[in-house]
């Protein structure tokens, strides 16, 4: 018989109306890999920012170890024994890597008033050390690291004290394959130790590989636990939504030409240490993706297309002649992008959902010679295009930070087709993003295409670069590898030996 770690009673949590976790209970047993999942906005990520003091709880409780515990924060958390590693960024700008993997615990390197910082780097450093991202170095600015990196030092951050609960948000989705498998190690170790892991994720197969035990919830409330062993990845999903998911999921054509019609060109694009010397077409009507590692440049591409790198080299040239070297001119002239980085760089998180569709529309919504804007007019817009993109809220009033990782994707999706946007930059645009949510995306992409609208889709999701994309451009050391044209015999293999 497992013996309990932990007892979750009775939980209850509500954003005004939204009742975002109803009367949930379960146990997760000590010593295994616990999943929790559901699609996005089913409660998986505010019940476990309960546990770890990002959210008050309205009612019920956590009993750990047969003791009660109420963390008001993450720190009183680490100190219950509870640590997070967030969906999104969990580290601070403006900090020192020793200073984040510390942070809330400072008092251990300072003595009569006065921080030890070497003592606290030297410590850091040999963390560093043993997890091996050795390359990564304890004094040196977080900012001075990308996405990835960051959340190899979260990993550090969350773990090195050995808790007894650690929960894992959505953080394989932010981490190449490689920073994957590093995370599996420590996932390992952690559970070897007899400690326990609550593990967030989208991907089922994932999932079903990685756990022991699995949790479904579904609109706040509890669903099922069962074993990993006993279930399927159709099981799953019927659990997750409550039916069959039946449609399309990716395209099913083949064999459409491209138009011969480009409406963008890059030429000779670099960004020193990023991406060297890029040049590629787009056409009309087609989804163009961009594949490769993590640190491959292809991410860079996106940021170079719309003119958001602060020192790219080379041209982008749309049809008519126009330059894009600035973000004002890119939207200006149709041209969309969403980032990887969502919280950071595709919403703003404390306006609400209608500011962030309207931001880009706004002066096409403006009227008269002094532009001005209507509250009808603007509230009617942001209705239309939250509606017509599902996005689960109370309103359009509702703070996008109040929503879950889908929505808030869902968000960035809903200004620019309200924008009307010809020329769309999606970098990511499934990360973090529940079965059904994905499905609706990938549908919203393909009517897009057919629209005439022209897509770059930059992924390290490989089977859904194989599934969209019209031609697949592979990056490789900041530069291009190779291509391919669509093709049904086409794997993931293919894809792979140009990467690597």
């Amino acid at each position: 018989m497992s013996e309990v770690r932990l007892q979750v009673k009775n939980l209850c949590k509500s954003f005004g109306v939204t009742k975002a976790v109803q009367n949930v209970s379960f146990n997760i047993n000590k010593g295994e890999v616990h999943a929790l999942i559901g699609e996005n906005g089913s409660g998986k990520s505010t019940l476990t920012n309960m546990l770890t003091g990002i959210y008050s709880i309205d009612s019920g409780t956590f009993i750990l170890d047969g003791k009660e515990i109420h963390p008001k924060n993450q720190v009183e958390a680490n100190d219950e024994g509870v640590s997070i590693i967030v969906q999104e960024l969990g580290t601070l700008s403006g900090l020192t890597v020793a200073e984040n993997i510390f942070l809330g615990h400072e008092n251990r390197f300072v003595k009569h008033g006065i921080k030890n910082t070497n003592a606290m780097n030297r410590e850091a450093d040999a963390l560093l050390k043993k997890y091996g991202f050795d390359r990564i170095k304890a004094s040196h600015m977080i900012d001075e690291y990308n996405f990835e990196d960051r959340k190899l030092v979260e990993i550090v951050k969350a773990t090195y004290f050995q808790p007894k609960i650690v929960v894992i948000d959505e953080t394989t989705t932010a981490l190449s394959q490689e920073g994957r498998e590093e995370l599996y190690k420590h996932m390992d170790r952690i559970r070897s130790e007899g400690n326990t892991i609550i593990f967030i994720s989208h991907d089922l197969p994932e999932i079903l590989d990685k756990s022991d035990t699995i949790t479904v919830l579904r609109d706040g409330v509890y669903i099922d636990t069962i074993k990993s062993q006993d279930v399927d990845e159709d099981g799953l999903k019927k659990l997750m939504v409550g039916r069959e998911v039946t449609g399309k999921y990716y395209r099913t054509d083949y064999g459409e030409p491209i138009s011969d019609e480009v409406v963008l060109s890059v030429k000779d694009v670099s960004v020193p240490g990023l991406i060297e010397n890029v040049s590629f077409d787009l056409h009309k009507g087609e989804i163009l993706g961009f594949g490769g590692l993590s640190e491959s440049g292809m991410h860079e591409i996106g940021k170079a297309v719309f003119g958001a790198s602060f020192d790219r080299q080379g041209t982008v040239i749309l049809a008519d002649g126009t330059q894009i070297n600035d973000i004002p001119t890119a939207i200006k002239h149709n041209l969309a992008y969403t980032s990887k980085d969502r919280d950071n760089e595709s919403v703003v998180m404390n306006q609400s959902i209608g500011d962030n569709i309207c931001l880009p529309s706004l002066n096409k919504l403006s009227s008269g010679p002094l532009k001005l804007l209507s509250d009808k007019k603007l509230r009617e817009f942001a209705d239309k295009y939250a509606k017509e993109i599902s996005v689960k809220m109370v309103n359009t009033d509702q703070f996008v930070s109040e929503l879950s990782g889908g929505n808030k994707q869902k968000v960035v999706l809903a200004r620019w087709v309200g924008k009307d946007s010809d020329l769309i930059v999606l970098d990511s645009p499934t990360r973090g993003i529940d079965i059904k949510v994905k499905q609706d995306i990938y549908q919203l992409m393909d009517q897009m295409r057919k629209d005439g609208k022209s897509i770059i889709m930059i992924s390290e999701e490989l089977m859904e670069l194989i599934g969209m994309c019209d031609r697949i451009i592979i990056m490789r050391d900041g530069r291009l590898s190779g291509e391919l044209m669509r093709d049904p015999d086409m794997d993931e293999n293919s894809l792979i030996s140009k990467m690597v």
